[in-house]
């Protein structure tokens, strides 16, 4: 037996949905040290195609079995029992939530596609515990009702639990989950338990699903990993094996099975590797490079930094339709790949894809003696694939080939755009099995290079994997500079790489974030990653596992697969079909909105753009309020018109941190921020709703006030800032009309309330209550003095939830008809026309600065213009309103960069356009070496009109927190309401010198139209 200094080859497999590759690589050898390749088809019994493929490239190599470091695999099998919500392999979780005084308003579950909520939601359980912000206990560990829940659970028979417990990720003195965990496996010795900080980061929700979806699957993941053993035994290898991670990182196999979620998605990052590795000698490390993986039906485009890891996604991703918060790499798809379908367009054109014959290719395309024409067909007659039969193909005119080729050309000239942060030539590197199709040169790539092995680039990726160690932390910085913490962070990192196997002297560190949270003092978000190479491995022995739990009955599975049809069925809509319901209120005698669960996804999308990058995401009270819906609530929304003058009308909405509000999720606290001032001032009652802001979170506040689970009154489709803004008293009612804040109201949701009855200066009334704030736990909910229905009339921003509801069915209408690229001009034509609103710019982001000072979150994101594209392609898809057939308007300012500095929300967009380019040269010149200096920067926008950068990918609204290296946006500029401009004191409010640009001047984007309220155009016109 060699010792294992000896062992120096790797295998590595990549398991996909139609074909298993396996290689061989010398990882001594300088450059490629590929040494076998093979591709065998996928089976049923994912272990024998393992085997085979394991068998071939092992008769292949000639490499002695004992000289062996390990074998690594990449394998789709766990996140496919998850997407086709597989009831024989998943199993019924109970969650236990920590936290005292929060959580219960959104229950575990939530937002999960029915059918596998019915198969894995078993039972929920509180516990008191819980962490603040700054780590001190929200409320000690009651360990008595941890016991109490696990009577309950045994009599259920599950068998997986999961503990969550608000800020545990920061939990490092009390360690409340651990200490559940303990007491579970006494007292429950024989289930599984996964506790949620070992599994992701800071972000509640996102958190707990990804625990559960981890709990779900663990006896699964288990049994999986055992038969990729047997199939390592069955071939007598006695090397470790090992399983890739979403991050471009490899996990031993048994910690793989305990956390099987970290390897849902680690294909596209050993793509993206691989190529690297492959092409090694041709690239330039010194640059990003792009990475082309083209499949059969559909191509991949990322990038890999110089650190050799994939650029990763901005912000939350989604799994099956559930949200979770781990690492993916930031790739753009398209529809177009080996199998797609060429066809005759209008006239004499040709379009390829996005359809595709997929895994069929061999029998259903004509070089293969089919009757479709597919993409590989043409290269077949071009004579550059090497399959298929040429004779069966010889039909097709060079014309139609140039034709073809051209189109895909196009196609990926444009995915490779999307992903590039300037518009500098990148390296280009091809892989897949279906990137013969591709041409021999694509604009904007400096080099376009096709590698050895390129269809086995995924198993290549999956053999050369590091290991990895990553720190996602809140830490306080009143104690040590920003600097230290980082430093600490640093060291925790390369720690956890180290423990998790990876060669100390070979550690590197990939990735730093430092985020300043807001409204809160003191404290600091710190992300780092380290990378190292695995260090020497020694033997592993197959281990015969006992079989776990045998799996569900199959008559309880049809039934569950008749749920999930009939919820598909009952949620799917034509959106450029729907109409909300609009009725005559015989009690008002008016027009009123009624509600639905459609509208609220509507009006949260609408509300985040209309943030302008602040205001915190208004998600989590969608959630919740679509949970008053389903539990028989109603909710309802009237004109400002429609209000009688006695009318007596309560306002107000959250204050506090957003970081706070991504682990307490949304609660109840401005619900009794208006009992508490109710009671000051002796009221029993009041006769509507109306909102502090309607950007982001805050503009669902008054749909919950509204709720018939609380006061059932109707909400006025208005607001007082027309937008989001920092403070409290920049509003335009108090622009209008002073003394308008007080007596007002603060309330923790624990328990703790404060009234402030009185005050000389409107701008002292958020200087104090966010101190009070802060002692509550950086999140409060705040109900201002009671306003009249003149006052809404006169000084109130009108129909700005018809606003945001129109925003928001606008990118859900791009997204469902493929019109993305054209979502903002949809955006200005609900926002008043161009006249009223403008597309101000089109790039990426290719810098970010963040600062806090007096809890506001400062800096600036810098957004470079992308290569020149067509914008004058025209959208015409069926099925589309003819409203939707618009062209791509040029922006404002089309090259450069864009600065937009911030204080939380965006407060300015100034161009700064390149430098033109330098006259002929002449021979009389005496200067021509001189460049001609660039033109002095122009700026387009600024407060109050309203500043949403929008990402270009799916046409949500980025908020401060999402601005990240690399995301291709689009930024929208909206004129505010003449209730900002139409009094001096307005614009010291809301203006650029009331954010500390006192030497800049607001000029109007445009002239401002009012938008239609939904109540008018949908209602009944007041007739019953």
């Amino acid at each position: 037996m060699s010792n294992s200094d000896d062992r120096r080859y790797r295998i590595g497999i990549d398991v996909g949905g139609t074909n298993t590759d396996a290689v061989v690589i010398d990882p001594t050898i300088r450059g490629v040290g590929v040494l076998a390749a093979c591709k065998t088809p996928t089976t049923a019994d994912v272990t024998e195609a393992i085997r085979r493929a394991l068998r071939e490239v092992l008769e292949v190599s000639k490499i002695p079995k004992d000289q062996i470091a390990c074998v690594i695999i990449g394998t789709t099998s766990f996140i496919n029992a998850v997407i086709e919500r597989d009831a024989r392999r998943l199993a019924k979780v109970a969650v236990i939530r920590l936290s005292k005084s929060f959580l219960r308003d959104i229950p575990p579950f939530s937002g999960f596609p029915i059918g596998l909520e019915r198969i894995c939601n078993g039972y929920l359980g509180y516990v008191d515990g819980g962490l603040a912000i700054d780590g001190s206990e929200e409320a000690p560990l009651d360990e008595d009702q941890v016991r109490k829940h696990c009577l309950e659970i045994k009599k259920r028979g599950i068998t997986a639990i999961v503990v969550v417990g608000v800020f545990s990720p920061i939990d490092e003195v009390f360690q409340q989950e651990s200490r559940v965990e303990c007491i579970l496996r006494q007292e429950l010795p024989h289930i599984d338990v996964v506790v949620s900080h070992r599994v992701a980061n800071i972000g509640f929700k996102e958190r707990e699903n990804a625990s559960i979806l981890n709990a779900a699957i663990l006896q699964f993941a288990r049994r999986t990993v055992k038969s990729f053993k047997a199939a390592v035994h069955d071939l007598e290898l006695s090397c470790p094996l090992y399983l890739t991670q979403n991050d471009g990182t490899i996990s031993e196999c048994s910690h793989a099975a305990e956390f099987p979620i970290r390897t849902f998605s680690s294909g596209a990052t050993n793509s993206m590797r691989g190529a690297a590795y492959l092409a090694s000698a041709n690239t330039d490390r010194q640059t990003a490079t792009i990475v082309i993986d083209v499949g059969g039906t559909t191509t991949d485009v990322g990038v890999l930094e110089k650190t050799g890891f994939p650029r990763q996604a901005p912000s939350y991703v989604k799994i099956a339709g559930i949200g979770v918060n781990y690492s993916m790499p930031l790739l753009h798809s398209i529809g177009l790949g080996g199998g797609s379908i060429i066809r005759q367009s209008e006239g004499d054109g040709l379009t390829v894809g996005p359809d595709s014959v997929g895994h069929r290719l061999t029998s259903k395309s004509r070089a293969f003696g089919g009757s479709i024409l597919t993409a590989t067909d043409i290269s077949v007659a071009r004579g550059l694939s090497g399959i298929g039969s040429p004779k069966l193909v010889a039909d097709i005119t060079p014309e139609t080939i140039d034709k073809i080729q051209e189109q895909i050309r196009r196609l990926l000239e444009q995915a490779v755009d999307a992903v590039k942060t300037s518009p500098e030539p990148l390296p280009v590197l091809l892989v897949g099995g279906g990137s013969i199709i591709s041409n021999k040169t694509i604009k904007g790539a400096s080099a376009l290079t096709t590698p050895p092995y390129f269809d086995v680039a995924n198993a290549v990726g999956a053999a050369i994997s590091k290991v990895g160690g990553t720190v996602d932390i809140v830490q306080n910085t009143s104690n040590q500079s920003e600097k230290k913490a980082i430093d600490s962070a640093m060291d925790l990192a390369m720690e956890r790489a180290v423990k998790a196997g990876a060669c100390l002297d070979s550690l590197s560190i990939v990735e730093i974030e430092s985020i300043p949270l807001q409204y809160v003092s003191n404290q600091v978000r710190t992300i780092v990653k380290a990378v190292g190479d695995l260090q020497g491995v020694g033997q592993e022995y197959y281990d015969d596992d006992n079989a776990l739990q045998s799996d569900m009955d199959e008559a309880s599975e049809r039934e569950l697969e008749k749920l999930d049809a009939k919820f598909e069925a009952d949620h799917v809509i034509d959106i450029a079909l729907y109409r909300p319901r609009v009725s005559f209120d015989e009690a008002r005698g008016v027009d009123v909105w009624h509600i639905n669960e459609i509208d609220l996804q509507f009006l949260s999308i609408g509300m985040y753009v209309l943030g302008c990058a602040g205001g915190g995401q208004p998600a989590s009270t969608e959630t919740m309020l679509k949970g008053h819906l389903r539990e028989g609530h109603s909710m309802r929304v009237i004109d400002a018109s429609s209000l009688r003058q006695s009318d007596k009308i309560y306002w107000g909405g959250h204050m506090g941190s957003p970081a706070v509000s991504v682990e307490r999720l949304a609660a109840t606290e401005t619900v009794s921020a208006v009992h508490a001032l109710m009671s000051y001032l002796g009221d029993t009652s009041f006769d509507a709703i109306m909102g502090l802001e309607i950007g982001g979170g805050n503009g669902l506040e008054p749909f919950l006030l509204g709720s018939s689970k609380y006061f059932d009154r109707p909400v006025i489709d208005a607001d007082w800032m027309g937008r989001a803004f920092p403070t409290y008293h920049q509003t335009t009612l108090v622009a209008h009309e002073s003394g308008q804040l007080t007596p007002c109201a603060i309330d923790s949701g624990s328990g703790n309330s404060v009234i402030m009855t009185r005050t000389s200066n409107d701008r002292d009334v958020d200087r104090i209550l966010r101190a009070s704030c802060t002692e509550m736990g950086s999140r409060v909910g705040m109900a201002a003095r009671p306003t009249t229905a003149d006052r809404v009339q006169r000084y109130g921003v009108l129909n700005t939830c018809s606003l945001a509801w129109r925003i928001g069915r606008c990118i859900e209408l791009a997204r469902q008809t493929n019109t993305l690229s054209t979502v903002a001009e949809a955006i200005v034509d609900e926002a008043g026309g161009p006249t009223a609103a403008k597309v101000l710019f089109r790039g990426k982001i290719v810098a970010v600065e963040r600062r806090l000072h007096k809890g506001h979150s400062y800096g600036e994101v810098l957004i470079s213009a992308h290569a020149e594209t067509d914008t004058n392609t025209k959208i015409t898809t069926k099925n589309i309103p003819a409203a939707t057939h618009r062209q791509q308007s040029k922006p404002l300012a089309q090259d450069g960069h864009l600065r937009i500095p911030f204080k939380n929300e965006n407060i300015l967009a100034e161009h700064h356009p390149f430098p033109s380019p330098s006259p002929p040269a002449s021979n009389n010149s005496t200067n021509n070496n001189n460049p001609p200096p660039p033109p002095p920067p122009t700026i387009l926008v600024t407060v109050p009109d309203l500043i949403a950068v929008l990402d270009s990918g799916d046409g949500r609204a980025l908020g401060v927190p999402e601005y990240k290296y690399g995301v291709s946006v689009v930024v929208l500029g909206i004129t505010c309401s003449p209730r900002w401009v139409d009094v001096p004191k307005a614009l010291e409010l809301g203006g650029p010198a009331a954010f500390g640009f006192e030497g800049v001047e607001y000029r109007a984007l445009g002239v401002y139209k009012g938008v239609r309220s939904v109540v008018e155009e949908f209602g009944t016109g007041g007739r019953c």
